[in-house]
């Protein structure tokens, strides 16, 4: 049997100096989360896509001398040019500023329609799943009508109804429905969660049932619910673009980019560049947030920590 030499062997990372030392700094859960996502390439590359996006419609307008509805008979459509970036549409007007201030709307919906379907379901499906029972059943039945009702059917009685096709009704009527899905999700987790012990430990000490719902178990939904958020807004901005492509969203002066579309689309056989600007802006804005809810779903989940 070989004999077991010392001088072979050699100890490493006991010295007494780094014996307290931490291998790997102290990091919260969203430090750890950005961290991971700036590894993700994809997902960044979608986030300065979006970021760009946003600031051209916040200043893009502002880059040239024509106003959004600014009408110039001599140069209807024009194709681009150094006078006109993006060219004219056949009233004349540029179609840079237009397309810019449409994303306006257009951004505005995606995001306030995310956000308000985001709090109404996460306050539902809490409350469904907190109190169980006959109470989950019945809301859930509810939720389960309300999704099988077309939304284009609650478009239509929502302009019908106040008689307008403006921002706001557009607003209500995506969101009246579109919360179920949300609601759905974060019931689903909240079933997970509310059995674990520091829920319980909650509940021992008196703690109301809406403070939990509120400050323990959506809270621990967070994560969840960013990603459910940058996969909904490409949906809204989609919805409202078909309603405004199909007669049923912003009408003019105000513009979206579904309502460019539309109004190119008679004029794309001669034309095309008037339906290929506005298009661009809603593929790009759609894939950059669907990309980057990828990314996040990867980055909040700790199950991929490493």
């Amino acid at each position: 049997m070989t004999e077991m030499i010392d001088e072979k062997f050699k100890i490493i990372g006991c010295e007494d100096a780094n014996s307290e030392k931490i291998a790997r700094p102290t990091i919260t859960y969203w430090q750890d989360a950005w961290r991971r996502l700036k590894t993700n390439k994809t997902a960044m590359v979608a986030m300065i896509v979006l970021i760009v996006l946003i600031m051209m419609t916040v200043i893009g307008p502002t880059l040239t001398p024509y106003s959004s509805d600014q009408i110039i008979v001599e140069d209807r459509n024009e194709t681009p040019s150094a006078e006109h970036w993006f060219g004219t549409d056949e009233l004349g007007r540029d179609i840079f500023t237009r397309v810019w201030k449409g994303g306006r709307v257009s951004m505005l919906i995606g995001v306030l329609g995310a956000l308000v379907v985001s709090v109404i379901g996460c306050i539902y499906g809490g409350i469904c799943a907190y109190l169980g029972g006959n109470v989950d059943n019945i809301m859930m039945r509810i939720v389960e009508i309300l999704v099988s009702v077309p939304y284009l059917i609650v478009v239509i009685l929502i302009s019908l109804i106040t008689e307008s096709k403006g921002v706001g009704s557009i607003l209500i009527a995506l969101t009246i429905t579109g919360w179920c899905g949300t609601a759905r999700l974060v019931r689903g987790q909240i079933l997970q969660i509310k059995q674990q012990e520091f829920i319980m430990a909650a509940r021992a000490l008196g703690v109301s049932s809406w403070k939990i719902i509120i400050k323990h178990l959506i809270p621990n939904t967070i994560g969840t619910i960013i990603v459910s958020i940058t996969f909904d807004i490409p949906g809204f901005i989609f919805a409202e673009s078909f309603l405004s492509y199909i007669g049923l969203g912003v009408q003019s002066p105000n513009t979206s980019w579904g309502a460019m579309a539309s109004a190119a689309q008679q004029n794309l056989m001669f034309y095309p560049y008037q339906l290929f600007f506005p298009a661009v802006m809603i593929a790009l804005t759609m894939l950059s947030f669907t990309l980057l809810g990828d990314g996040l779903r990867d980055a909040l989940d700790p199950r991929l920590r490493q």
